[in-house]
């Protein structure tokens, strides 16, 4: 079901529109940008010019809402954003902070205020803003209280150098002790249709009015069951298309963020926005565990 020649900006229209926090409102078929780095999330893409095109490309299918972080690469989504497409007409850029890169494959948190700001700093001097319109902690840090990190972060919200904040991979708990201390507006945590195990949190989230991101949405291109291939198959889509079509009718609170270095695939998934899932297509995806 992959098409080329799709009208501008009609496909991530196609999924609807969410609004964080009543004054931010986006697509909800975004782009997740960590695909756009090296092997283990580490260093340049193999193909530099391909990165760019997918990112132009996606604005030209309609997506509005990108999704990388200073920890990818590092550094290097963010900075193919802003040659790709800088001074952002109409976009909205959700960068996160708050994991240090080891190495390859490798993520350790670091939720030191001093560590945190300096993320911040770099983002925003990458991406040529001011202000970043969503910030999501990337991990909570066990290593330092709780409380501590998030008067940091609402401490840049005072200081004009964000916007909203978000929270990642949190449960219930965490997001009720976060929205104690400053407005929370969006939570990303691993979700897709083989893996539910953040059900909860997305009720919460439906619930109060908060977006939930989905991050590995196609389960890295793993996504392997009988019924999304018999649910395919009906549609004429692949099991990836399929995925993403659940996501965004599964509930009103998503914003769906998946990710690739291939036109290709970006394509294909965006256009995963006008699949309409029916009422049987969605019990048979809901029995999936």
């Amino acid at each position: 079901m992959t098409s080329t020649s799709t009208t501008h900006g009609v496909p991530a229209a196609a999924a609807g529109t969410i609004t964080l926090d009543g004054d931010l409102t986006v697509n909800r078929m975004g782009f997740g940008a960590m695909r756009l780095t090296g092997k283990g999330v580490w260093g340049p893409p193999r193909d530099p010019a391909e990165a760019i095109r997918v990112l132009q490309r996606a604005v030209e299918l309609g997506v509005n809402f990108l999704d990388p972080a200073y920890s990818y690469g590092p550094h290097i989504a963010e900075q193919l954003i802003a040659d790709a497409l800088y001074p952002y007409p109409g976009l909205v850029i959700a960068t996160k902070g708050g994991l240090e890169r080891p190495g390859p494959d490798k993520w350790v948190e670091n939720g030191r205020p001093e560590f945190l700001r300096q993320n911040l700093e770099a983002s925003l001097k990458r991406l040529r803003l001011d202000r970043i319109d969503l910030w999501q902690l990337h991990r909570i840090d066990p290593k330092v209280p709780a409380q501590e990190q998030l008067e940091a972060v609402r401490e840049f919200q005072r200081e004009g150098l964000i916007r909203h904040v978000g929270l990642s991979e949190v449960t219930v708990a965490d997001i009720e002790r976060a929205r104690k201390v400053l407005p929370i507006v969006s939570v990303q945590n691993l979700y897709n249709v083989t893996d539910r195990k953040w059900e909860d949190e997305v009720a919460y989230c439906e619930r109060e009015g908060l977006a939930f991101i989905p991050w590995f949405p196609l389960s890295a291109g793993a996504l392997e069951h009988p019924v999304l291939n018999r649910v395919a198959a009906r549609h004429g889509a692949t099991v990836f298309q399929v995925a993403l079509s659940w996501l965004l009718e599964h509930s009103p609170a998503m914003l769906v963020i998946p990710g690739t270095s291939s036109v290709e695939h970006l394509e294909e998934n965006v256009t995963a926005a006008e699949i309409r899932l029916t009422e049987k297509d969605m019990k048979e995806l809901d029995s999936i565990t």
